[in-house]
């Protein structure tokens, strides 16, 4: 995008083009080799502010191939910024990078921008258009989604979210786990929920079936369609029928639950239906065609052998080739498929429709990684093309109640349901809660202190924010004020601070996408509303601070117009998190 173009340019993106041009001329100069400006380097905030507003690390990264060293390259490159009208000033740090000042007219700019983009703020085409999969949540349909399942559902929505305001076409999907003898279980549960449906004295549940209450309603409505003609008769009979009728209603439930989210998904994919239509067989094909699977004895387990073994030959996959620990059997001595070989299968279905693959997991599953993540490169290198495959591990959230473990439902079963808990707290308070850390990092989730209104409580302390402002831009309203960016002028440095911290915003989506790291936005929030609060707490001591001031229309207006603009970048950070923006609390 051109700095003139129609679609106004985010002013990291404009200096980025800038600095790019002043490579493009240094080559034309004879300074750097030709190419060397279509080289990736950063252009970005300093950590440290007193440095400046921007810095390139343009000379370090180019000094190798210009033939010179970082510092000399460095001040080629300030003597072109220096003619720059925006740019009040440059320093070499160190040993070659370059540190800039902005004019304040820059920052106003970007002010102004924030406001024409208004939803779009923030909004690239980084994906180029390049098709993710993302698969998440995947719970197996044995019953309604638990706080088990919530972290993981809820990273991997934001996370579709994110990528497709960068510009990756993404489809949101989930795996059914619906081939494995757990379903078996199910069916068998749902059938003796049938039998007390018909007014069968079942007693007490069966160990290893399913002793949810969720089946009960399950269990009565076979028992209104079917009647008795299935109370004795032979489980071959009723289990195929039974199977296919409880996991339609598991899903329908998981579904619903999911919907108390926010969470939709495109695609349901069904390990039976996988199964069922030979798609693990054409895989086992096509990698023996390009020698990828073979026929081979596992070696024996390690330590004491099991008195049981016996080498087996089995159809083995080369993981080993690409990283793995050992060759991964795809299919049983019985024939049947491994989990492995029907994941395989699985994964390469969605790689025939997407660029990139991206997988949600829960930190049990840790331990089957390597060897899928084997699976994808394997497919990759067979068909001669990258597929990038990300596995994002998800960890448990332990549930408290004023600091002390929460009791399990009795409603459920065996676990706190997740509809209970958002219907407790709130969608919103959930679904910030859970990206309020690192996924891979062990997380707690404390009922009073998640609806706590403090600034320990990140949800509120941004939904507090979002309020602070709708309140003001109210009051103003009442008054006969509005926001105008005719003045903005007379925004002195204080406010400035805040416009440098919101136009941020473009750059951390941006590096969430590219990190694949959705909660990086709720942490990049949580900054900018603590950046909100302090100014705003300046007012109750000095009225001349406040976005309302007293016989200055002009100034207060220019605030006003600062306020809506932080809004806006917290509203556009909480809908790519799935959260409202509050206008009161």
């Amino acid at each position: 995008m051109s700095p003139d173009s129609a679609t106004p340019q985010t002013l990291h993106a404009a200096f980025a083009a800038r600095i790019a041009a002043v490579l493009k001329a240094l080559e034309a100069e004879g300074a750097l080799p030709p190419g060397s400006s279509e080289t990736s380097v950063t252009v970005e905030p300093p950590r440290d502010p007193s440095h400046g507003d921007l810095a390139t690390n343009a000379a370090m990264v180019l000094a190798k191939p210009a033939a010179t060293n970082p510092r000399a390259l460095a001040q080629k490159i300030v003597d072109h910024l220096a003619r720059d009208p925006a740019v009040t000033s440059t320093e070499i740090a160190g040993p070659g990078f370059i540190n800039l000042r902005l004019a304040d007219s820059e920052w106003l700019r970007e002010l102004r921008t924030m406001a024409d983009l208004g939803a779009d703020y923030g909004r690239s085409s980084v994906g180029a258009g390049r098709r993710v999969n993302v698969e998440y949540v995947s719970a197996n349909p044995t019953g309604p989604m638990h706080m088990g399942h919530c972290r993981g559902a809820v990273v991997g929505d934001a996370l579709a979210s994110l990528l497709e305001f960068v510009g990756h076409p993404v489809t949101r999907e989930y795996y059914v786990n619906d081939a494995g003898s757990q379903v078996d279980t199910l069916a068998r549960s749902a059938h003796l929920r049938y039998c007390e449906a018909l007014g069968e004295d079942v007693g007490a549940i069966p160990e290893g079936l399913y002793p949810g209450d969720y089946l009960v309603p399950v269990g009565q409505t076979l028992a209104g369609e079917y009647g008795d003609r299935f109370l004795d008769a032979p489980e071959a009979e009723w289990l195929p029928e039974f199977k296919a009728r409880t996991v339609a209603a598991m899903m329908d439930m998981i579904r619903d639950d999911l919907a108390l989210l926010g969470i939709r998904h495109d695609a349901f994919a069904s390990e039976a239906a996988l199964q069922a239509a030979g798609k693990p067989a054409e895989a086992e094909a096509w990698m023996r065609a390009h020698d990828l699977v073979y026929d081979g004895v596992l070696e024996a387990p390690k330590g004491k052998t099991p008195d049981d073994w016996e080498p087996v030959e089995l159809p083995l996959f080369r993981a080993t080739r690409f990283g793995d620990d050992q060759d991964r059997p795809i299919r049983k001595s019985d024939g049947s498929w491994t989990y492995f070989g029907a994941d395989l299968a699985y994964h390469m279905q969605k790689a025939a429709e997407a660029d990139e693959l991206i997988d949600i997991w829960g930190a049990d599953h840790a331990g089957t990684v390597k060897r899928i993540k084997a699976a994808v490169a394997a497919l990759a290198e067979g068909q001669g093309r990258a597929i990038p495959f990300d596995v994002k591990l998800v960890q448990m959230v332990q549930l408290l109640r004023g600091g002390e473990p929460v009791k399990m439902s009795k409603r459920s079963g065996t676990f706190v349901t997740l509809a209970d808990v958002v219907r407790e707290v709130g969608k919103d308070v959930v679904r910030f809660t859970m990206l309020t850390r690192k996924p891979d990092a062990q997380m707690e989730f404390d009922f009073a202190k998640v609806v706590e209104a403090s600034k320990d409580n990140p949800v509120f302390y941004v939904q507090y924010a979002s309020a602070r402002i709708h309140s003001t831009l109210r009051k103003a309203k009442a008054e006969g004020l509005a926001p105008d960016d005719a003045a903005l002028d007379r925004l002195g440095q204080e406010e400035l601070a805040l416009v440098k911290l919101a136009a941020q915003f473009p750059r951390a989506v941006e590096a969430a996408a590219a990190a694949r790291e959705p909660h990086r936005i709720a942490f990049f929030l949580y900054d900018l509303a603590a950046a909100f609060h302090a100014y705003w707490n300046l007012g109750n001591d000095a009225p001349d601070k406040r976005f309302i001031v007293a016989g200055d229309p002009a100034l207060t207006a220019a605030r006003l117009f600062l306020a809506t603009q932080i809004g806006l970048v917290i509203r556009n950070g909480l809908a790519l998190l799935g959260v409202e923006a509050v206008e009161e609390m």
